[in-house]
């Protein structure tokens, strides 16, 4: 019996020194704030633990944005080349992609927008809709001298004007 108890010793000895260097290193503490060790739970956690915590939810969030990328071109895949300019068409997909980035970014709250989201709209655009072109015409202000025209010319007529009703006004009979 002696020999038995020395092995299950041994194995509850690494169990705690593995428990220990999880505890030591703040991988079981990676989501909760850090409370303990003489600092107050509402300030931040140590910039080691901090750190590693900002690299692992950039890593989960890359990870997640490439699944949601993969889930846009699936969806991209039922799309014909003649529909890829209708926004009929394109809108689900589309929306669901930006939702996807979205709603993950403010579960994981990594910030929206960012860097990655925009890397993976910039892509959408530039893969699929390239050569979209605007089938309405779009309107753009007039050139400055022009501009200045049409601003000027009813500035100028309001006193002409004014002083024609005055002018016309004026002939002397008293009106009933």
């Amino acid at each position: 019996m002696a020999p038995r108890a020395q092995k299950g010793s041994a194995w509850l000895s690494r169990g705690l020194l593995l428990l220990w260097a999880f505890l030591g290193t703040g991988l079981c503490h990676a989501g909760a704030e850090a409370e303990g060790f003489g600092q107050d739970a509402r300030t931040s956690p140590p910039a080691a633990e901090f750190n590693w915590t900002v690299q692992l939810i950039e890593e989960t969030y890359s990870n997640i944005t490439q699944k949601c990328w993969e889930f846009f071109v699936d969806l991209m895949r039922n799309v014909t080349v003649s529909e890829l300019c209708e926004w009929k068409v394109i809108s689900r997909p589309y929306s669901l992609l930006q939702a996807c980035l979205e709603d993950w970014a403010d579960r994981l709250r990594y910030g929206y927008p960012n860097a990655l989201a925009e890397r993976y709209i910039f892509q959408s655009h530039h893969r699929y809709f390239h050569n979209c072109t605007v089938e309405h015409q779009v309107y753009f202000d007039p050139p400055e001298d022009v501009l200045l025209a049409m601003i000027i010319a009813p500035i100028c007529l309001i006193p002409f004007l004014v002083t024609l009703v005055i002018w016309r006004s004026k002939d002397g009979k008293a009106q009933a």
